[in-house]
C-alpha cells in the first residue's frame, strides 16, 4: 500500500487515545444511541453522503453490535479478529470482509501495526456504480447485494481472501485515497470504482469464504457464479458433480430457494445477456442468439419476445417496453 497513505491511516486518533489513557472501552455516543446496540450510519456518515472510510479504532474489544449499513472492511497491514454470528473470523493483511445489516459483530482489540479501513456504505451506494459498469441483469450480483442488505435469509458475511489479486488491490487503494483525500469529483469516481471493485471481485467466489451457518447463502453463489460463467452450455449435472452433490437433490435445492428451476435460471441469463449485447454490438440477431447458447433461431424469437414484449430486432432499434 501506498507508504503516505499508511502513515495517515497509521495516526493515533483522539478515540484511540482516550483508550491508550486508560478510558478501556469505545466511546459508544461515536457509533450508536443511547442504550443501543446498533452502529448507525447516521452518527458516521456525513449529511449526504452514501460513503465513508474511517479508520478502525484499535486498542479495545467493541462488543456485539449490527449495524444499519453495509460496512465493508479492509486489512491494510497486519490482521484483526473478528466474531460475526458466532463464528471467529481473522482478517488478514489485504482481504476484505462485507457484512450484511443483519450480521451480529464483535471485535478483539487490534494492534498499532493492525491497519484496518471501515467503509461505511449505503446500499444504493453499490448498486448506482454497479448499474453504471454492467447495466445487464445479473442475478449473482443482485444474490450478493440482498445478502448485504440482509433481505434474504443469509444474514451474515462474505470474507474475500484477495491480497494476491492485484487489480482489487489497486482499486480499494483508490477508494481509499479518493474518499480520504476529498477529491474533486469524487462521488462519481468513488462509484465507478466501487462498481469496478464488485466486478473484480464477482470474479473471485474460488476466494470467498463465508458463514458455515449459511449454507443457503454459500449454495446459491456457487450455483449463480457457475451459471455466470457457463450459462451456454454449462449443465446441471457437471454443476452438481463439482459440487459433489446428487443431482436431484441440487435441482430440488435450487427450485426450492429460487423459486425457479435451473433451466429457468440459465434461460434468465442468455436472454440478459442477449438483451445487452443487441443494444450494445453490432451483432447479427442469428450471432447473438448463438452466442447465448440458442442454435434454434425461431426458439430464441419466440421466448425474448416473451421476455421483453418486443423482437429482437425491435428491441435493438430501441424498442423497448415502458
Amino acid at each position: 500500500m501506498n507508504a503516505k497513505l499508511l502513515e495517515e491511516l497509521k495516526k493515533i486518533t483522539p478515540e484511540e487515545q482516550r483508550i491508550l489513557s486508560g478510558a478501556g472501552e469505545i466511546e459508544k455516543n461515536i457509533y450508536m444511541s443511547a442504550g443501543a446496540d446498533m452502529v448507525e450510519a447516521g452518527k458516521l456518515l456525513e449529511a449526504g453522503k452514501m460513503i465513508q472510510v474511517r479508520p478502525h479504532t484499535r486498542f479495545v474489544y467493541f462488543p456485539r453490535h449490527t449495524h444499519n449499513y453495509i460496512e465493508v472492511i479492509y486489512m491494510c497491514s497486519g490482521s484483526t479478529h473478528h466474531v460475526i454470528n458466532g463464528e471467529d473470523v481473522i482478517l488478514e493483511q489485504g482481504e476484505l470482509l462485507f457484512l450484511s445489516r443483519k450480521a451480529v459483530q464483535e471485535i478483539y482489540p487490534a494492534g498499532e501495526n493492525d491497519i484496518a479501513v471501515n467503509f461505511i456504505v449505503l446500499p444504493e451506494f453499490f448498486e448506482y456504480g454497479l448499474n453504471m459498469m454492467e447495466p445487464e441483469e445479473n442475478l449473482l450480483r443482485s444474490f450478493v447485494i440482498d445478502c448485504l442488505r440482509g433481505e434474504n435469509e443469509a444474514a451474515g458475511y462474505l470474507h474475500f481472501k484477495v491480497a494476491d489479486v492485484l487489480p482489487v488491490q489497486n482499486l480499494v487503494e483508490n477508494l481509499i485515497w479518493t474518499v480520504w483525500n476529498r477529491q474533486p469529483n469524487r462521488r462519481r469516481t468513488n462509484q465507478a470504482t466501487m462498481g469496478l471493485l464488485f466486478l473484480q471481485l464477482m470474479n473471485c467466489m474460488d476466494k470467498l469464504e463465508t458463514d458455515e451457518n449459511a449454507g443457503q447463502q454459500k449454495l446459491m453463489i456457487s450455483v449463480l457464479s457457475y451459471i455466470e460463467n457457463n450459462y451456454k452450455d454449462g449443465e446441471l449435472t457437471s454443476l452438481a458433480e463439482s459440487l459433489h452433490y446428487d443431482v436431484y437433490w441440487l435441482s430440488r435445492e435450487i427450485k426450492r430457494r429460487t423459486g425457479k428451476t435451473y433451466t429457468e435460471l440459465v434461460q434468465a441469463k442468455r436472454l440478459s445477456q442477449a438483451a445487452f449485447l443487441l443494444a450494445s454490438t453490432g451483432m447479427s440477431v442469428a450471432d447473438v442468439a448463438a452466442s447465448v447458447g440458442y442454435d434454434n433461431i425461431s426458439y430464441f424469437h419466440r421466448i425474448f419476445q416473451r421476455k421483453f414484449g418486443v423482437t429482437p430486432r425491435t428491441y435493438r432499434v430501441g424498442g423497448k417496453p415502458t
